[in-house]
């Protein structure tokens, strides 16, 4: 068992926490809301009440996760991380961190000895019983060094099938984390796996449109339907080839309110998508559905229609995405 210390006790930090420490895992935590700390104490972490205390409650090499928001607040962390850690300790950003700047950072801490390793995490607030996918960028050796924390984290192989195929092949991938490659990598991978994610959510939010729109008094009378929305949805559970964990949340949210009233249908973007369009734009590759996803998804902030309330539906269910201000 190892031990971690953990710097931002958000949704995704604080449960994150909780899972290692199911595994057996030592945290040592610090947020800047000291009631997120207190609520971790009282679970068996520790908690301290500055980022010194944490770095000299921590064993060497230590082990620090950044889970802080994305920008100006992990670069600020990792910068007064790298002033206080020392040789051969390791600082992991876990958030939504662009690529390039994992690189940048990768260089300015191994040119004073500290390793960098960027963890591209997906799982939401589902995560602490689902586990969490991982997408890892770093030096291999550190990478391994840290396994037995990434493999806590992760979903392992759990009840699904295995690929045919797959049987000569060897690595964590089946466990769901995969050191990707150097840094940046791990982000790199989640970044695109984030456009992907808008293009799956537009795709159902636009079907459901239609079908909501089926009844239309614009149609002839004898192709005029009245569609049951949560029933459609739940069919496509069952053996459906676009059956997927989004559109589980997408029933859930139709059940609970089949017009979905509760949203405005403002839908933010929390950067990867426009990062994996200029990431295609870079390098040439045609990505017209992640484009027109991310297109909607600005226009979404002026006038709202049903598919752009479905997509703040599933965004609220997977990560807790509240609505932000609509703009107007």
């Amino acid at each position: 068992m190892m031990q971690l210390g953990m710097i931002g006790l958000g949704k995704m930090g604080a449960n994150m926490v909780r899972r290692l420490m199911r595994g057996g895992h030592q945290c040592v935590v610090f947020d800047v809301n000291p009631e997120n700390v207190q609520r971790l104490t009282a679970e068996g972490a520790v908690g301290v009440c500055s980022m010194d205390d944490l770095i000299g409650r921590l064993s060497t090499p230590r082990a620090v996760w950044v889970m802080v928001p994305a920008g100006d607040a992990t670069e600020a962390t990792v910068e007064l991380l790298a002033q206080r850690l020392n040789p051969e300790d390791i600082v992991i950003d876990g958030g939504n961190s662009y690529f390039k700047d994992d690189v940048r950072r990768a260089k300015a801490l191994t040119a004073r000895g500290i390793h960098y390793v960027d963890v591209g995490t997906s799982g939401g607030t589902w995560g602490l019983d689902r586990g969490y996918c991982l997408m890892i960028g770093g030096p291999e050796p550190v990478v391994k060094h840290l396994d037995p924390l990434l493999k806590t984290l992760a979903p392992g192989p759990g009840n699904v099938a295995r690929t045919p195929g797959r049987d000569p092949m060897t690595g964590t991938a089946e466990d769901g984390y995969l050191h990707c490659g150097p840094a940046g990598a791990g982000h790199f991978v989640k970044m695109v796996h984030n456009g992907i994610e808008y293009g799956l959510m537009q795709a159902y939010a636009e079907g459901f449109d239609i079908f909501r729109h089926a009844n239309s008094k614009d149609l002839p009378a004898e192709i005029r339907y009245d569609l049951n929305l949560p029933d459609i949805a739940e069919v496509w559970r069952r053996g459906s080839v676009v059956g997927s964990w989004l559109l589980d949340l997408t029933v859930a949210a139709l059940v609970e309110n089949p017009d979905l009233s509760n949203y405005t249908g403002t839908v933010q973007d929390s950067g990867e998508g426009r990062w994996t369009v200029m990431a295609a734009i870079e390098e040439g590759v045609q990505a017209d559905v992640l484009s027109a996803s991310l297109y909607t998804r600005f226009r979404s902030r002026q006038d709202h229609t049903f598919a752009e309330k479905l997509l703040s539906a599933m965004r609220y269910k997977f990560g807790g995405h509240v609505e932000g201000p609509t703009g107007r």
